[in-house]
């Protein structure tokens, strides 16, 4: 069989897998957090026709050099890779929606065993267990107190301490835990604010710009619950993405570092979410210009397929 035909079913195959994507990417136009992936075409092997010889001058009856000549095997996917850059913000109007105006993520985990314990900030969370990094805050407290999102998984964050003198609160820098309300320092049975264990009763919350969450109990007492830590990834195009709009820490995503909303990870937009980067103008081209190569990639194929059928015919 010729190599053309090789080439133009590697070309169905290629323009194929990029429709995958554009289809994945118009499928996620209206899904918060998604970014955007690409697919990248190489060509595929080559077999040499003719090799290349350097010029021999210096000999009598020698000759110039000569160029390889190459015949390819068609194309393949070389690489489908995202766009990390930020979206534009969405209004909720709900308080514990966020959107992290920046390029950290939120740190989430799942509760079982040993995941449960705090994580020092030193640590390169690509050595912690079930940790997931997420761009997507859609928050809400669980029945035991606890911030999650929503699936369930915990968010993490740096614990409060003790008030400056100030009054204003104050935060353990060293590690991260699952952010939870507080138990009262003085428990009372008999305190409306608080529930039978001591911890406080909200029936509101807040979170502010720098990550820090606050409940509002029904006697209006302020307490702080924990301030949101946020990941920086060194290659964010080696995080693997999972259902559920998380991405799992891969081999090559190299050290991801735990820090504080600032003006490289970004500050929080409280009652915002993250729209997706998704350009469906750009998507829409796409679309056309891969079905156009996979078009023309039939026509190879018919093509030689012609030729294969004038060439079996000619014992007739």
């Amino acid at each position: 069989m010729v190599r053309s035909m090789f080439a133009g079913v590697a070309g169905l195959r290629t323009h194929q897998s990029k429709l995958d994507v554009i289809g994945n990417n118009i499928a996620n136009v209206n899904t918060w957090g998604y970014k955007a992936g690409s697919a990248n075409f190489m060509d595929a092997l080559y077999t040499n026709t003719t090799n290349s010889t350097g010029g021999n001058s210096t000999v009598a009856g020698g000759l110039g050099g000569i160029n390889a000549s190459q015949v390819g095997y068609g194309v393949r996917m070389s690489s489908i890779s995202r766009d990390f850059s930020k979206s534009t913000p969405y209004q909720t109007g709900k308080e514990m929606d966020i959107m992290i105006d920046g390029t950290g993520f939120l740190i989430v985990r799942s509760s079982s065993g040993a995941v449960q314990a705090p994580i020092t900030t030193d640590t390169d969370l690509a050595n912690a267990d079930g940790v997931s990094l997420s761009r997507v805050g859609i928050l809400t407290v669980d029945n035991e107190g606890y911030l999650v999102d929503s699936n369930g998984y915990y968010v993490y964050g740096y614990q409060p301490g003790d008030p400056d003198a100030n009054g204003d609160p104050t935060f353990n820098m060293d590690s991260i835990d699952r952010i939870k309300i507080p138990n009262a320092e003085n428990p009372d049975p008999d305190d409306p604010d608080q529930l039978p264990n001591g911890m406080y009763k909200c029936v509101s919350y807040r979170i502010m710009s720098d990550g820090t969450v606050v409940g509002y109990t029904q006697g209006e007492q302020k307490v702080t619950m924990g301030k949101i830590a946020l990941a920086s990834a060194q290659n964010v195009n080696g995080l693997q993405s999972t259902s559920g709009y998380y991405y799992q820490i891969g081999d090559n995503t190299g050290a991801c570092s735990i820090g504080e909303s600032g003006a490289i990870l970004g500050s929080f937009l409280s009652g915002y979410l993250e729209m997706p980067n998704v350009d469906l103008a750009k998507e829409f081209s796409e679309m056309i210009t891969t079905q156009r190569g996979y078009q023309a990639n039939t026509k190879i194929i018919t093509v030689t397929d012609e030729m294969l059928q004038e060439l079996v015919n000619m014992k007739r």
